[in-house]
């Protein structure tokens, strides 16, 4: 059998289906984006046309960014992640898929945010399991802080959406602490209706493990004038919280599979 990719093939990750199927060669498409400007993206011209935008912050091997670039032809997609290892996988991925409404550049969360974004750039922004960095010193290398916050503000449309999703409960009770000084904040206490399996692979892998996930969709606080939102955001305290717990409370051990069965960095893949 071929190890070349076949037209209509559909990979298992972990026992899920990726989503959408490999098309013919001649539709596929080039979303990465080699090198990054050295001020603000401009969005219409990169996609040839002006439409409501998506960004997935930290977005590993793509799986939630490829689902919903299938689903909305209409919208716009970008996803950055840190680790140019997992990043290939999203690019092949999307290439080989044909999506034309899809980006996705090599960068960290915070730089991505303040030097390539301009105000209310996206409709959605998506953060799934954040890296909580367990090691001594490294709770300075978590991604959400004030400076982080205040950067998600900016380029966040006034009636846009902050997704965020972890199966760290202590990260999640600091996004809680936090998030509704400036936002408004609704817990989701299911699946995402549109993945039930898992939006990511490390939800994925999290729900094969026994550990419980922690959803959350936020929407900016009306009524904030510049400098009582400079006051409150001067007020978040920092992420210093002890992010250990158990990371395996079913002793889950990996899936095996081929290439059509397997398989700030700012998420876990």
């Amino acid at each position: 059998m071929s190890d070349q990719p076949q037209v209509g093939d559909i990979e298992l990750e972990l026992g899920v289906p990726f989503p959408g199927a490999i098309v013919s060669q001649e539709r596929w498409t080039q979303p990465a984006l080699h090198r990054l400007p050295e001020g603000p993206i401009d969005w219409k011209t990169l996609f040839g046309r002006d439409a409501p935008r998506i960004l997935d912050l930290g977005c590993g091997n793509g799986r939630f960014l490829i689902a919903s670039a299938l689903r909305h032809s209409e919208w716009d997609h970008v996803g950055i992640d840190v680790l140019p290892v997992v990043l290939r996988y999203a690019t092949r991925r999307a290439r080989q898929r044909g999506l034309a409404n899809l980006k996705l550049a090599a960068c960290d969360g915070i730089g991505f945010l303040s030097r390539h974004c301009q105000d209310h750039d996206f409709q959605e922004i998506h953060l799934y399991h954040p890296q909580p960095f367990l090691g001594s010193g490294a709770q300075a290398r978590r991604l959400v802080d004030r400076d982080w916050i205040e950067q998600v503000l900016r380029v966040l449309a006034p009636d846009g959406k902050l997704f965020v999703q972890t199966d760290n409960a202590a990260y999640w009770n600091y996004l809680m602490q936090v998030l509704p000084m400036v936002m408004e904040v609704e817990p989701v206490l299911q699946p995402w209706p549109e993945d039930p399996q898992g939006r990511t692979r490390r939800e994925i892998i999290a729900t094969q493990k026994g550990l419980k996930i922690f959803r959350g969709i936020a929407t900016p606080k009306a009524g904030f004038s510049p400098e009582s939102l400079r006051e409150m955001l001067h007020q978040i305290p920092a992420p210093v919280f002890d992010a250990r717990h158990d990371k395996n409370p079913k002793g889950w051990t990996r899936h095996g599979g081929s290439h059509r069965n397997r398989r700030r960095g700012d998420r876990r893949s």
